[in-house]
């Protein structure tokens, strides 16, 4: 096997049990990062881990994490660098879209998203700086990187969407502020911004509200998984001297 562009690296990726996380960690291994997953199906992360294992393509460290208690996303990250030395790589992928009216709205549905799609990524990332620092200024890259998976939402506002929206405007606006304070330190903050991709997140809405998502993109070809982990992986080997700061990426047949 041919090493990989990230041979020599350690790459977390938070909510990998599923989806655009799942295939990303997958599309790293096969570059050859060694992995550290995290996420509260441990089961899922099992079964990843056994699959790239199978595929002879490195270390993965399973972290059962719910990134939203503080103190478990800091002891992922701590036993990421600890277990595998370094950490040169954080994809913040963990999230959830809970859409629907705002007069009337369930506020532990908007509690959810704050919580696991604004502060889990800053948990993550307030306790990874350190590492990624150290890995910026060490061989043999030179250059580390977060990736804040973020939303079309992130960009245009809509009915029903409210404090969706707001969460990942929210991630956008730090990482803009983030990577002014650390780019000169050569940590690289990229924001990943997908429409329409067929994983199981809208699987987690009401009825009706699910039903509303479905007749929006009725006729639509959605992303998969892996269109968005190309990217990823794009992302994080660009050369030292070149980021790419924003993403977004649709499908073709997708208007807004």
């Amino acid at each position: 096997m041919t090493e990989g562009r990230l041979a020599g690296t350690v790459a977390l990726v938070t909510g990998a049990s599923s989806g655009i996380g799942e295939a990303t960690a997958a599309a790293l291994a096969a570059e050859g990062a060694a992995l550290a997953i995290a996420a509260r199906r441990r089961d899922r992360l099992d079964d990843l881990a056994a699959r790239i294992g199978a595929n002879g393509e490195g270390r993965v460290l399973v972290l059962e994490t719910d990134v939203t208690d503080e103190e478990q996303a800091r002891a992922a990250v701590e036993r990421t660098a600890a277990e595998l030395g370094r950490l040169d790589t954080l994809v913040n992928n963990a999230g959830v879209m809970l859409l629907g009216p705002i007069v009337g709205a369930p506020v532990e549905e908007w509690r959810r998203m704050v919580e696991l799609n604004l502060l889990g990524l800053l948990y993550c990332t307030h306790a990874a700086l350190p590492h990624l620092l150290e890995a910026a200024a060490a061989k043999p890259r030179q250059v580390a990187d977060i990736v804040n998976v973020s939303s079309v939402a992130g960009r245009v506002a809509r009915l029903g969407s409210g404090v969706y929206n707001a969460t990942k405007f929210g991630v956008g606006a730090f990482s803009e502020s983030l990577r002014q304070e650390v780019t000169r330190r050569h940590v690289r903050v990229s924001l990943i911004e997908p429409g329409a991709v067929a994983t199981e997140l809208a699987g987690h809405n009401r009825p009706e509200v699910l039903q509303t998502i479905r007749s929006n993109f009725e006729g639509v070809e959605r992303m998969s998984a892996e269109d968005i982990a190309e990217s990823i992986v794009f992302t994080v080997t660009r050369p030292r001297h070149v980021v790419i700061n924003e993403v977004l990426i649709r499908p073709t047949e997708q208007e807004r």
